[in-house]
């Protein structure tokens, strides 16, 4: 028989953490901590594949770039992607080998630099809304958009921060090594941020361009097309509620997709916070997929993966 496979998605914030310094140091131990909550999946007899955030990690690189732009070139926002999905995927992929060998689990772990094509036509890139990197003052962003055209926005008095597009990941160059991974008893870590975002040009060739792709669109994309058993993602609430924040609030621990979708029509989920989650889930299972936990990375390191959270599935 098979085995199992579980898709989990993690934010960048889990090996960079609000308020921290973004140290080496910090991120090294966080990424170990994350390692016992994803061995934790292994032990459970999951073929497991990781997909990570990268927001805070492409951030720190682009203002290290912009300090350093006076004597070294800066990259392109998909090659510092790459830089981001190959630095992260070491940590985790590090922590990951050594927590499985404490635990005495034979399960190899492998990165897979993963490159995502979108539609150069997507509507993403007439109208670029996704900020990304430092915050720059009104005459240095002035002279970036005449000699680099990048284009910008100001942000509520904080300063002017370059926006790009955010298009829909429509196909995973690296798919079928991955599967061959997954098949052969690795766990595997892909699709860091999202994925690099390519297009293909008239010749059918690939092209890097200046995007982000979110990360939970990735990761349901992804799940789907591994025909993944569980489709894991990770929020700052052990469960999805209703009413969250007033006295009526109710936590649930199993939704269908048809009450999960009245319930996102409705308000329940707001796009700033648990919308896209719900978003993703629901994508997953309307793609074939069976089964979306919802949790915190605590929650799962801890408990029973087959008790915890919020499950969504279909009807």
């Amino acid at each position: 028989m098979a085995q199992k496979i579980a898709l989990l998605a993690i934010g960048g914030n889990a090996l960079l953490k609000e308020k921290e310094r973004g140290l080496q140091e910090e991120q090294l131990e966080n990424a170990r901590e994350t390692s016992e909550m994803l061995a934790r999946v292994v032990s459970e007899g999951y073929a497991l594949c990781v997909v990570h955030g990268n927001g805070p990690q492409v951030g720190n690189l682009l203002i290290q770039q912009e300090a350093g732009s006076s004597q070294i070139p800066p990259y392109s926002l998909d090659i510092c992607g790459a830089m981001t999905q190959g630095s992260m995927g070491y940590m985790l992929e590090r922590m990951l080998i050594n927590r499985l060998r404490f635990m005495k689990l034979d399960a190899p772990v492998t990165s897979v630099l993963t490159e995502v094509v979108v539609d150069k036509e997507d509507k993403g890139f007439q109208s670029p809304t996704k900020p990304v990197g430092p915050f720059y003052p009104e005459f240095r962003a002035l002279e970036l958009m005449r000699a680099k055209k990048w284009k910008m926005k100001e942000d509520a008095g904080r300063g002017w921060r370059k926006v790009v597009p955010s298009p829909r990941p429509l196909e995973i160059v690296q798919l079928d090594a991955i599967k061959t991974l997954l098949r052969h008893g690795h766990c595997v870590i892909a699709g860091g941020g999202g994925g690099i975002p390519v297009i293909r040009d008239a010749s059918g060739f690939l092209v890097g361009v200046e995007a982000v792709i979110d990360k939970d669109r990735l990761s349901a994309l992804l799940a789907a097309q591994l025909e993944a058993d569980l489709f894991i993602i990770l929020t700052g609430v052990a469960k999805v509620a209703l009413d969250f924040g007033k006295p009526t609030q109710r936590w649930e621990d199993r939704l269908t997709a048809s009450e999960a979708r009245k319930h996102l029509a409705e308000g329940q989920f707001p796009a700033g916070s648990m919308g896209p989650k719900i978003e993703s889930a629901l994508g997953f299972l309307d793609a074939g997929g069976h089964e979306v936990l919802i949790t915190t990375a605590e929650a799962l390191a801890t408990e029973d993966p087959d008790t915890v959270g919020t499950r969504i599935v279909r009807d």
